[in-house]
């Protein structure tokens, strides 16, 4: 009510309001507000202060508005404008595209037009649609990112399916929780005497039982977060049969699940156990010995042939012990094998002789590997017996006159003693090169090997012309 007494406005009128009133009700209302004239002529322009985009756009009064629209849409302002002049009454909304002076920029907006006086002027107020193309736009991306999302999940499934279908092997994924069967293929289900669509969603327990008293999925449970897990022995309630079960515990989305590999009894019984006896007969039985050491050297355990080679009582009396007790030159040999076998993986055929617990040296060939058990390196030794081979060779060399016909040639040439100085280089140069080569070229190591200082020996191999034999040279104590 008025100061008066009367009323602000009757139902479907309003009051005069102020023109610098109404400009900031407009101004909030509407994020462009634009009048322009019965020919499109822009007259004024008053833009949302919230909205900082919209702000400098007074330039345009005075300029046709068709001049702020993209090409494409003046048009659509021509026919939707003579169609509001022509009613008189309101016409739909229409949706216009503005663009800058240099066509740099684009903002739609969706207009409204209203008279606003005997003059024939128009009032266009706007609603900047950025914010709905803006979602519409993000709504998009997400329903592409779903479908996608969803072409990948059913490729991924059908790879599964694939996969366990056509594998050889029977698996079943269970809930640890629940103890239900989530997936299972066509061979565990033949396992268990059913269809896999009867067994989906069926309780793991109802189908197979352990042979000894307990619950299977607790069994499940506790042997896939062993540290050394066992299978689980089961039998089929439907056949009778026996089964081992080999659980994988591991977690998808959020839950847990048990893979569980189903193998018979006895298939699963001999695959493990086939390689590990043959091998564990290997080295029992074997006529080679074997050793296997930490990485400092120290014996683990070694087979009987080992024992009959050092002349050892019983293995009690080994372990514990450095393999370099046994070996002819000592902490020499035993460098000179697990260095070559830690840079290579393995050394085959090193020639070097054993001592046993009686101090009778026996020529020896030598084999190391590397192997990783764990975070530990352990270094296996195969070692074969070449005293036989060494004494025939010692026994049919200096007596054959190949041997010593080259020697026999300097006779009447040379002097007795030349002929022996002579000789004595080449031996003593042989020697050299084969130290260095077994060493890989490590000059402590072969001094050591040879029986003579470092400063002596690289005076022969200066000698000799060795000093750059075999590539770089090492120095490693």
């Amino acid at each position: 009510m008025t100061s008066r007494g009367t009323k602000y406005w009757d139902s479907g009128s309003i009051p005069l309001i102020a023109p610098e009133i109404l400009g900031d009700i407009i101004s909030e209302v509407a994020d462009l507000s634009i009048v322009i004239s019965d020919t499109g002529t822009i007259l004024s322009v008053l833009a949302n202060p919230n909205n900082a985009s919209f702000q400098g756009l007074e330039a345009w009064e005075g300029r046709d508005i068709r001049k702020t629209l993209v090409p494409d849409n003046a048009s659509k302002f021509d026919m939707r404008l003579a169609e509001y002049l022509h009613s008189g009454k309101s016409v739909r909304a229409m949706e216009l595209n503005h663009s800058g002076d240099n066509g740099g920029w684009e903002f739609p907006i969706r207009y409204s037009l209203h008279r606003i006086g005997p003059d024939g002027a128009i009032l266009m107020l706007g609603r900047d649609l950025r914010p709905i193309a803006e979602m519409q736009e993000q709504l998009v991306k997400a329903q592409m990112a779903l479908e996608q999302d969803y072409e990948a999940q059913r490729e991924s499934d059908t790879k599964f399916r694939v996969t366990m279908e056509s594998s050889r092997e029977a698996f079943v994924f269970v809930a640890p929780r629940t103890g239900k069967i989530t997936e299972i293929n066509g061979i565990a289900a033949s396992i268990a005497g059913a269809t896999r669509e009867a067994l989906m969603g069926n309780n793991f327990a109802n189908t197979f039982d352990l042979i000894k008293r307990g619950d299977v999925i607790e069994s499940l449970n506790t042997q896939a977060l062993a540290e050394r897990p066992v299978p689980v022995s089961v039998v089929a309630r439907k056949s009778g049969d026996r089964f081992k079960i080999f659980p994988t515990l591991f977690r998808a989305s959020g839950e847990r699940l048990l893979l569980c590999r189903i193998e018979p009894e006895q298939e699963a019984d001999a695959i493990a156990n086939s390689l590990s006896q043959n091998l564990t007969a290997l080295y029992q039985q074997g006529p080679d010995a074997m050793v296997f050491t930490d990485d400092r050297g120290t014996v683990l355990s070694a087979n009987e042939s080992f024992l009959d080679l050092i002349d050892a009582a019983h293995d009690i009396s080994v372990k514990g012990r450095n393999m370099s007790d046994y070996l002819s030159r000592g902490s020499v040999d035993l460098k000179v094998l697990t260095e070559n076998a830690a840079r290579s993986g393995r050394m085959r055929m090193y020639p070097t002789k054993m001592v046993g617990e009686y101090r009778n040296p026996r020529a020896v060939e030598i084999s190391a590997t590397t192997i990783q058990a764990g975070s530990s390196t352990v270094f296996a030794f195969v070692i074969r017996d070449a005293s036989r081979i060494e004494q025939s060779r010692s026994t049919n060399g200096p007596v054959t006159n190949d041997n010593v016909g080259s020697v026999m040639e300097l006779v009447g040439s040379a002097t007795l003693k030349d002929i022996v100085a002579e000789t004595t280089n080449v031996v003593e140069r042989m020697c050299i090169e084969t130290a260095v080569e077994l060493t890989m070229n490590n000059r402590v190591a072969a001094a050591e090997m040879l029986g003579l200082s470092r400063q002596s020996l690289y005076v022969k191999l200066r000698k000799y012309d060795l000093l750059s034999k075999g590539g770089p040279a090492t120095d490693e104590d």
